[in-house]
């Protein structure tokens, strides 16, 4: 396998830099078209328009909507399915994402209100949306801890409503897919995926719910739909390939090391796993174990595929320039593997979620440690947050002015309206002034 090796202090640094960074997973003109054909229809034919993709796409055909629906007793009889083990495992990681979101809601999730010195009120008032769409992907792998990461900050935030949107390929619908469902409060479901799904929740038809926001990952099609509904619904962000860095003191284990881009180059052939280190006989020595772990992995293809696509292991002459370069890159997962981790913490400031120390692995955060899984892709990290209990809430204003208040802004207000050159702001405000 080749692995990229780079140099900060080579002189084509840059360059090569610029190579691995290079995003190669945007939209093509065909995916954009095939999926702009799949939304038109599904707006104007509705449940027709699914029925057919879900026929064509996932192989199931079905007379009318109500075959493909999940309810809450299908969600129940996943989890009845599924072993004793795997209903705890549900339990405690869903008790763990929900402690988190909780604390969310109390740090940032409320309204507020105050009174000036004029007696004006002023204030935000936060309020869940009414309805939101899950996309959960299930085409080539299930993805319950997907689901419970974005349903259950839904809930808490105060949605009303959940509706999934799954595919079930054949028909086969996966119990832990469904029992996490249970878990996390879903009130809905439609076995239904791809783009059509997303076109169906956007727009809504006869019989699938027309939603206010969309979140969830899912592949090019998926992503590409998002984008293309968004404004007719809200989304929480378009989700590239998974990435981890690894910024590395040369105190961690190889082995450890070497997993953890496994970890994150098993999910995709452009997927992005890079190791940050001042030492270069450290990297040697997980170059080593990167060869040596390998073989005995049984998604080694798609592991062998990315890291040489994508990967890279990057000597710096510093911890310092290692967190100066990961700013740059702004990756989804920042694992900080030192021995000193919360001194280095500070100089990483764009990434999706930061792991502090050698024992803190990417995948406990993927599954259970609590924060949302659910985070920017792509360099996104730089303006972009994990999703959270604020992407199911709107804020709205609050104002109330009293009459001292109405004097004291008015003044300010037709000042301001006359110098833009709009009259009948400043006569609304100045009729207040007389009174």
């Amino acid at each position: 396998m080749k692995l990229r090796r780079l140099d900060t202090g080579a002189a084509d640094f840059e360059s090569e830099l610029h190579a691995l960074l290079r995003v190669t997973q945007d939209s093509d003109r065909a995916v954009e078209a095939r999926v702009a054909a799949i939304l038109a229809d599904v707006k104007a034919r509705g449940d027709a328009a699914v029925l057919e993709c879900t026929a064509r796409y996932d192989g199931v055909d079905a007379i009318s909507i109500a075959e493909l629906e999940l309810s809450v007793n299908d969600f129940a009889a996943g989890w009845a399915a599924i072993t004793q083990a795997q209903r705890d495992a549900l339990e405690r990681a869903a008790a763990r994402i929900r402690a988190f979101h909780e604390r969310q809601l109390d740090a940032c999730g409320r309204g507020f209100s105050y009174r000036d010195d004029d007696g004006n009120l002023l204030g935000q008032k936060v309020t869940p949306l009414d309805r939101v769409g899950i996309y959960v992907p299930g085409g080539k792998a299930a993805y319950p801890s997907s689901l419970l990461m974005n349903a259950i900050p839904a809930r808490i935030a105060g949605v009303p409503e959940v509706v999934m949107a799954v595919p079930a390929p054949r028909g086969e619908r996966n119990p832990l897919v469904m029992a996490a469902a249970h878990v996390a409060g879903v009130t809905r479901g439609f076995a239904v995926g791809g783009a059509q799904a997303i076109g169906a929740l956007a727009y809504g038809t006869a019989s699938v719910p027309r939603v206010d926001k969309i979140t969830g990952p899912g592949n090019v099609y998926v992503a590409t739909a998002k984008r293309q509904v968004f404004g007719a619904v809200g989304i929480d962000m378009i989700a590239g390939p998974s990435e981890i860095l690894v910024l590395a003191d040369a105190t961690t284990p190889p082995d450890w090391v070497a997993m953890d881009l496994f970890s994150q180059a098993e999910h995709d052939p452009l997927a992005q796993s890079i190791l940050l280190c001042p030492d270069a006989g450290y990297i040697d020595r997980v170059r080593v174990s990167i060869h040596r772990l390998l073989p005995g992995l049984p998604r080694r293809d798609v592991i062998v595929a990315s890291l040489e696509g994508r990967g890279a292991t990057i000597r710096t002459r510093s911890i310092e320039e290692a967190c100066e370069l990961c700013n740059r890159i702004a990756p989804e997962h920042v694992e900080v593997s030192s021995r000193e981790p919360l001194r280095i913490e500070p100089l990483v400031k764009h990434a999706g979620a930061i792991f502090l120390g050698a024992w803190a692995s990417e995948s406990l955060g993927d599954y259970c440690a609590g924060p949302n899984h659910v985070l920017p892709t792509s360099g996104t990290a730089r303006f972009s947050s994990p999703l959270g209990v604020y992407d199911f809430q709107k804020r709205t204003s609050l104002i109330e002015v009293s009459e001292s208040g109405a004097r004291t802004l008015g003044a300010i207000a037709v000042e301001l309206a006359e110098g833009e050159g709009l009259q009948a702001h400043a006569e609304a405000a100045r009729m207040r002034l007389s009174t």
